[in-house]
Order: C-alpha cells, then structure tokens, then sequence
C-alpha cells in the first residue's frame, strides 16, 4: 500500500492524528510520528523550527527503509510537508495540508504567542495544561511551550517559506481549509494555492481549527479523492 505520514501540528503529537490514521489505514500503509519535544519524543537542546522538523520526518523515513511518502500534515505540519516538498523533493510523492498557516510576520507572531502562556493557560485553562502535560508525559509542557513561541517569533522575524519558494514546488498539493478556521485565513491560503503549480483546494465544511474539530469524514474523502 501506498505510504501516507501524518503530521501533527504546533504542541500536538501524533496519537491526535490517530482518528485520521484509523479512517484512512485500509487503503494507505499510514505512519504517525511525534516530532522533536513532543508526544514521546525526547526533547534536546536544539531550538524548535520548521527544519529540525523536517529532519525528525526524513530520519524516520530512513529507519523505516522508505525513500519516499505522501504526506497529511494539519496546521504547522502541513508548513513542514511543504518545507520537505521544496527542500527534499525526492521524499515527497503528494501532500495534502490542514488548517496551515502560512503568512507569518511579527504581529501575528506576538497574537499567536501571546495564547501559548503557560503559567495563564495553567490559571485560566486548566483543564487544557492538564491535557498538555498528558500528551507530552514525561517532559516539561512549559519548555515546549516556551521553545514553540521562540519559534513563532523566529517565523514572524523571517518566514521560512517565502512566497517565491512555493512556485518550484513540484510535488501535487491539496490545500484544505476549515471554513469556520479562525487563525488561518482564506486569503493567505488561495495565495500559496494560486503559487503552487498545478495544486488543488478545497474548504471543509463545518470545521474550525481546532484538530479535535475537524470533518474527519470530509477529510478522509479528500484525501483519498486526491491521493488516489
């Protein structure tokens, strides 16, 4: 069967993806992994970013003897897949991103850091820390916090992805957005969709950002729709 990686999004890991894993596995050989500090990964020194990421997927790929994959990614996994299609075209055969964010600069940047505080989360959502000190259990979820939000600001200081780099991306690309998605917006979408050669889009219904959220029986339809 076709190989199919999920990949998870910013503070998530891999068993969120396991509802999307279990809709698809009869038709694609479907791999889930956790990336650097999250899930059960081990954390290390190094400074979260979009290409120490890519680096967690292609050592995998190498541990599983697999030259090459297609790829789901929601929010900020989908920026990774699309970093693997334009840096390491050779491991990509088809991608299909989720709710990804795609336009960063400063001020969205410090909006959407500002929402990963820790000690506001543990005071004002504590129900959600609990969930996050859970699903990264043995870690410090603070710290992946903290190295999450240098990121952002990284990305806000200089996007990783540059609007040029998008048109020498080779790979198929299926761009979906939720349509009541409140972080990613339509615009920013259709201008990475209308870059990409040859790529298609599609809206979810009914699905705001959240992975818990989304239409998984919309999901999986497109996705099988589009990979074949």
């Amino acid at each position: 069967m076709q190989p199919l990686i999920l990949l998870h999004g910013a503070i998530g890991a891999a068993d969120q993806l396991e509802p999307i894993s279990s809709a698809l596995n009869d038709q694609y050989n479907v791999h889930t992994i956790d990336f650097s500090g999250h899930g059960k990964m081990p954390d290390n020194e190094d400074d979260f970013s979009i290409a120490l990421f890519a680096r967690d997927v292609i050592a995998y790929m190498e541990t599983k003897g697999m030259e090459r994959a297609s790829f789901f990614g929601y929010s900020m996994g989908g920026y990774v897949a699309l970093y693997l299609a334009k840096h390491h075209p050779e491991k990509v055969d088809s991608l299909v991103t989720l709710a990804s964010k795609f336009h960063w600069d400063e001020p969205i940047a410090a909006s959407e850091a500002k929402m990963l505080d820790a000690d506001k989360l543990e005071a004002k959502v504590p129900a959600f820390a609990q969930a996050l000190q859970q699903r990264h259990e043995g870690k410090d979820w603070k710290r992946l916090l903290r190295k999450t939000v240098d990121m952002l600001h990284s990305l806000g200081r200089d996007n990783t992805l540059k609007p040029e780099d998008y048109s020498s991306i080779q790979a198929r690309c299926l761009l979906l957005l939720g349509d009541r998605d409140k972080m990613v917006t339509l615009e920013e979408t259709v201008a990475v969709y209308r870059s990409l050669p040859g790529a298609a889009m599609g809206m979810l219904p009914n699905t705001p950002h959240p992975i818990e959220q989304i239409n998984l029986p919309a999901l999986a339809f497109m996705i099988r729709q589009f990979l074949g």
